[in-house]
């Protein structure tokens, strides 16, 4: 099976395996909206 990382950490959220949160991006345009939904208080980015 050859799968992305963002699916395989899916597939662990899905099965009660902790993964960090993230969000994949394409643009610098989408990068901007991805970290105000991440919560950065807590951990190095």
């Amino acid at each position: 099976m050859n799968i992305h990382e963002y699916q395989a950490k899916e597939l662990f959220a899905q099965f009660g395996v902790a993964v960090p949160k993230g969000v994949a991006v394409t643009s610098a345009a989408e990068f901007e909206g991805a970290l105000a939904k991440i919560d950065t208080s807590g951990g190095i980015m």
